[in-house]
């Protein structure tokens, strides 16, 4: 296990005579949508202060500081600002266990740490590279704006002659410099490719994850969009890399950015679009949830259930948003009290509906949440001047690639923009591997981190270009 790489003091709100009976490595499980993921607590005391980091070993975060604990009474309380994190619980006598609820912007998960690892496969997959025959630099850059600092990697053929150079900008939710998810590392095969095609790489871990600062619970798209900034003008700002052409390569969300920062930048030369956007959010995330629901299996009765609960709750937010966050909540749990009421026996809406209300409206009413389901992609795509490459896997359930396509195609039709490749790659699910039914649970199952075919179009793509 790799400790923390970043490790903080922490000054304790509380703590018992026996807090030192808690210190030590702590394991456990956690749901993360249909699928578990490790988490590990490492607390340590030192006089009267209690230091904890958090790993999450599935996404590659670790080091992540607790901002705030408490140890009364066998009770461990804390928070975890940059991940949006916090856990309430109770350890037994013997202190072997820890028994609580582990609560983020999403779900809430009963998680049980133990000090024993749990049995987990975190092999590495076949296109992790191996060998590394160009250079590697750890770099940091600063985005005054934020008042953060970006820390990533910057990778280059040996020769440094390089006409091109792409910043990697990921997907939803914290994400490692590798964009790390269920045992895949999308960027770092990213980037291994690309170097070793002659094109330079720039990928960074997100404000608040790895080795960055800042919160990432607090960000919105737009700010991501000024972390993107921040790399370009640090590129422009090395003597080496001065008249390098510079170009965004966006993941789902990411693919939402660069075009964002593509309209109001004109250092940007290029970007590719992996499973971006097209169409207004709202439309996307409606299709999203009802095309995920009928790969898992979902009975037909709930599917039409969630979605109409679904439109009506995004419905709100669109027509409320110059509401404050607590008026916005207090709307919305009218509506969700209204719409689980509706439920069959048996179904959480039903049996729970005050957890499931706390939880759905803690999502939807978040910053970053309220800016992204307002988002409309042609506003900022129309005011694209550079060449734009987008692709989209005909088995992606997340990002339909049929309608998100054509309103990309559509948007950019009606520019000036004569440089435009939009293409479907056949059989490929929402992070372009080959997959079977493209499901959300096929990702981590799948050998294979990103098809070549997908590696081979970007990089030709790029090297072709003027």
């Amino acid at each position: 296990m790799k400790k923390g790489v970043l490790l903080l003091v922490v000054i304790v709100a509380a703590i018992s005579s026996n807090a030192q009976n808690i210190a030590g490595d702590w394991n456990g499980l956690f749901n993360s949508g249909n699928m578990k993921e490790m988490i590990v607590f490492h607390i340590s005391r030192d006089s009267d202060l209690i230091e904890v980091t958090l790993d999450n070993p599935d996404r590659k975060a670790y080091g992540l500081p607790a901002q705030t604990v408490s140890f009364v009474n066998n009770k461990l309380s804390l928070s975890v600002q940059s991940y949006g994190m916090t856990f309430s619980g109770l350890a037994n006598n013997s202190f072997d266990t820890i028994r609580g609820i582990l609560e983020n912007e999403k779900e809430k998960s009963i998680l049980v740490l133990t000090r024993t690892r749990e049995a987990k496969c975190m092999t590495g997959r076949p296109q992790d590279p191996t060998d590394f025959p160009y250079l590697r630099e750890e770099v940091s850059f600063r985005n005054s704006k934020a008042n953060i600092v970006l820390s990533g990697t910057l990778t280059l053929p040996k020769d440094k002659k390089a006409g091109k150079i792409v910043i990697l900008i990921s997907g939803s939710g914290p994400q490692n410099r590798d964009e790390e998810v269920f045992n895949q590392r999308p960027f770092l095969v990213w980037s291994d490719w690309l170097t070793k095609q002659g094109i330079g790489v720039l990928r960074y871990d997100d404000r608040g994850v790895g080795k960055s600062t800042g919160q990432f619970s607090e960000a919105t798209s737009l700010d991501f969009a000024d972390d993107v900034e921040s790399a370009i003008d640090y590129l422009r700002s090395r003597e080496d890399l001065k008249n390098i052409s510079i170009g965004l390569i966006g993941h789902s969300e990411g693919g939402m950015i660069a075009p964002i920062v593509a309209s109001r930048n004109s250092n940007v030369d290029f970007i590719v679009m992996l499973a971006g956007p097209g169409i207004p959010i709202d439309q996307l995330l409606v299709r999203q949830v009802e095309d995920i629901m009928i790969l898992e299996s979902v009975p037909e009765n709930i599917i039409h259930l969630t979605v109409g609960t679904f439109k009506k709750s995004l419905s709100y937010l669109k027509d409320n948003s110059f509401q404050n966050k607590e008026q916005v909540a207090e709307g919305l749990s009218e509506i969700l009290k209204a719409e689980y009421a509706k439920y069959p026996e048996g179904t959480e809406e039903k049996s729970k509906p005050e957890i499931k209300i706390e939880m759905e409206v803690k999502q939807l009413t978040n910053n970053w949440f309220r800016y992204f389901v307002s988002y409309i992609p042609s506003e900022y795509l129309k005011s694209v001047s550079c060449p734009v490459l987008a692709l989209n896997g005909t088995l992606d359930c997340q990002v339909n690639y049929k309608s998100n396509l054509a309103a990309i195609q559509e948007a950019l039709e009606n520019t000036d923009n004569k440089s435009v490749v939009i293409e479907p790659m056949e059989g490929l699910n929402h992070i372009l591997q080959r997959a079977e039914t493209g499901a959300v649970s096929e990702y981590g199952k799948i050998d294979e981190t990103i098809n070549p075919a997908a590696l081979l179009k970007v990089s030709s793509w790029i090297i072709n270009l003027n």
